[in-house]
């Protein structure tokens, strides 16, 4: 079978897609929508996926330019003659091959893409509302996904195909030496990671916030902060104007290879964002049994149950994240239990070699069955 996989972006996820895509028997094309200047370049194409030259992919997108890229998009489509358009984000990367005519198309929302950036442009809700609707089949990773395509797009459950991505759990695992604690000395201390990008979606200015917070009460509070974005002026400027240079590592970005021995380095997993699916990031803490704190999304609450996984706050308010660190650290004697059961709860449902079956079900289903 040939498959272009269209994404907006070459990221860390499209890389772990494509990788898995690349051991199958089908034909891959990448097709890249825009160069985004926070994604570290270059990236590694995995051997036996083909990138196709067109009219993007190294450079932003515009949407005046989008009829020149649908002009474009069409001449690739008519050279290639894929069995299946696998595209992702629904308002992007899907609308544009909507609006070509092709088909089948399988969807895949990245979960943000229909469940908090169409909520804040009226445009962008009418091209993913005109993307679903010539849409075959619809991949996603959380309930909140599937709910919200049924009741505002109408689309029917029955092509509707969810997994949660998953993560390698031989990679992710409590076991390992925690060299960055004894590195920063920090081995005595109470300390929390965030690996979120510096964007407003991910709420870092809320946990920095709820962090000055809590750390005013308890001077064994350290934070691990990895990541960039749009927001990285203010939240550096947040951290000195705070005085926490010494309680705040910030790691930048940070290679898959090394995230297993981060995660292990920390007591607690934080995440604030506002709005998320199945969070990668969060999956690969619970595989590594690092028990959560985190806001009540409903993408965060099909993996954390209070008091069993970890903690919850609700999203937004940086008084109760600051009350539930402290909380948490308070109860440090309940983390050993959590994490036997974030482990488990990874084991159970965030098995990548499990999951990506999902995805080659959603193109059999798209295509009447073929293989």
């Amino acid at each position: 079978m040939k498959v272009i996989y269209f994404t907006r972006d070459f990221n860390a996820h499209d890389q772990r897609f494509l990788t898995a895509l690349a051991q199958t028997s089908h034909q891959i094309y990448l097709l890249r929508l825009e160069s985004n200047p926070y994604t570290p370049q270059p990236r590694m194409i995995p051997p036996g996926i083909e990138e196709i030259e067109w009219i993007g992919g190294d450079k932003p997108f515009h949407w005046r330019d989008i009829l020149a890229y649908v002009k474009d998009l069409k001449r690739v489509l008519k050279e290639i003659k894929p069995d299946v358009v696998h595209a992702g984000p629904v308002h992007t990367c899907a609308y544009m091959v909507a609006l070509t005519g092709y088909k089948p198309l399988v969807t895949m929302s990245w979960a943000s893409d229909i469940l908090h950036e169409v909520k804040f442009d009226p445009w962008l809700a009418r091209t993913a509302t005109y993307a679903m609707k010539r849409t075959s089949v619809l991949v996603g990773d959380c309930d909140a996904v599937a709910r919200k395509v049924k009741e505002e797009y109408h689309f029917p459950l029955e092509r509707v195909v969810l997994f949660p991505w998953g993560v390698d759990l031989e990679l992710f695992k409590p076991n390992g030496v925690p060299f960055l604690r004894k590195e920063l000395e920090w081995t005595d201390k109470f300390v929390l990671l965030c690996l979120r990008s510096w964007e407003p979606v991910y709420g870092v200015k809320d946990t920095i916030k709820a962090f000055t917070r809590a750390a005013g009460e308890i001077p064994d509070l350290r934070l691990l902060l990895y990541g960039n974005g749009s927001q990285e002026k203010e939240i550096r400027e947040m951290i000195t104007q705070a005085g926490l240079q010494e309680r705040v590592f910030l790691g930048g970005k940070i290679r898959n290879g090394e995230l297993p021995a981060v995660y292990r380095s920390a007591d607690v997993y934080l995440t604030a964002a506002y709005s998320d699916g199945s969070s990668v990031s969060l999956m690969e803490a619970m595989a590594c049994g690092i028990p959560s704190l985190v806001s009540d999304i409903p993408g965060n609450l099909e993996w954390v149950e209070p008091g069993v996984h970890g903690w919850v706050f609700p999203r937004g308010d940086t008084e109760m994240m600051a009350e539930a660190i402290v909380n948490a650290f308070s109860n440090r004697k309940l983390l050993k239990e959590m994490s036997q059961n974030a482990r488990q709860k990874a084991v159970e449902k965030a098995d990548w070699n499990k999951n990506f079956q999902k995805l080659l079900s959603a193109y059999e289903l798209a295509t009447g069955g073929k293989k």
